[in-house]
């Protein structure tokens, strides 16, 4: 069977792939846009998004239903599909693999975005799903009226925990250094939360349960070598993130740590592959900046096709 042939191909359908996916079918090219999981990406995973233009507040689920209207309007097509490798023929053309198919692209846009870092002690596998979460908006309802942890100290930390402190009794934070890294405003409405209490200088170090949800998190203050068990219900985790790029390893296009370099037309070192979004070594990652490079490497994708005609 021939393999389906697209313009230009999209991995991933959070803000930035979508944006990706207008920008290029509104300049008439046939855009597929691939997603292992539901349009969105983390946007699905957010209570509450401040800080997109001309939203005062919209849920995450909204915005990422609006952003999936508009960039299907002119033709872009979206289907499910985890992708497993690219390759790049001789004459430039990228063949996208994944579980099912096989397609032929001119031009590829990486879109893929990242996850969350595992803490990576005792239970934490053991109790997934189970009382352990990394998304306080999906599983925060499971423990209305209880005690919670939350592992971290940046903006996700403090934003889900000030999410999570409307629906349970307490959040703990527990943090590894004496101050918090998140944004001002985030650090002043968790301290204003009578709900919210800090651990400081304390790293989690294991995390406990029955045998069939979790009970409580065992932790270790690195300044006064105490070590605690602390009764709770869940543990919420954001220590940090780590990109999705398993299937672009052969090509060349991330640095030591997975992330994809480009420059700032979102393109790589391979000719008609692109990457924006959360993928890209850059300092900041949110929803405005995964718009901004979308609309770039649609563009780009578009003169890239154009200039080898």
């Amino acid at each position: 069977m021939a393999n389906k042939k697209y313009d230009v191909i999209v991995i991933g359908a959070g803000p930035g792939g979508m944006t990706a996916a207008l920008y290029a079918s509104r300049a008439n090219l046939s855009v597929l846009m691939l997603d292992r999981g539901v349009y969105g990406g983390q946007m699905n995973n957010t209570a509450e998004v401040e800080n997109y233009p001309g939203f005062k507040s919209i849920l995450g689920p909204d915005l990422a239903k609006e952003m999936y209207d508009s960039s299907t309007q002119f033709g872009a097509e979206y289907a499910y599909g985890t992708v497993t490798g690219v390759t790049v023929q001789a004459d430039g053309t990228k063949l996208v693999t994944t579980e099912d198919d096989t397609f032929e692209t001119k031009a590829l846009i990486i879109a893929t975005g990242s996850e969350h870092r595992k803490l990576g002690v005792p239970g934490e596998e053991e109790y997934g799903g189970r009382g352990v979460s990394y998304c306080a908006v999906c599983d925060g309802a499971f423990f209305r009226n209880k005690d919670v942890a939350v592992v971290g100290g940046g903006d996700s930390a403090i934003e889900e925990g000030t999410y999570l402190a409307q629906i349970v009794d307490s959040v703990n934070v527990f943090h590894r250094r004496d101050q918090l890294r998140a944004q001002k405003i985030l650090q002043d409405r968790a301290f204003a939360n009578e709900k919210m209490h800090f651990t400081w200088d304390t790293v989690v170090t294991e995390i406990v349960g029955d045998g069939q949800k979790v009970t409580g998190v065992k932790t270790h203050n690195k300044k006064t070598g105490e070590d605690r068990e602390v009764p709770v219900a869940a543990v919420f985790i954001y220590v940090g993130i780590l990109p999705i790029t398993e299937p672009f390893k052969d090509l060349g296009i991330t640095d030591e740590e997975g992330w994809i370099v480009t420059d700032d037309q979102m393109k790589t070192k391979i000719p008609g592959i692109f990457a924006v979004g959360d993928v890209r070594k850059k300092n900041l990652r949110q929803i405005t900046t995964a718009v901004g490079d979308g609309g770039i490497a649609g563009q780009q994708a578009f003169n890239y096709i154009e200039e080898t005609k």
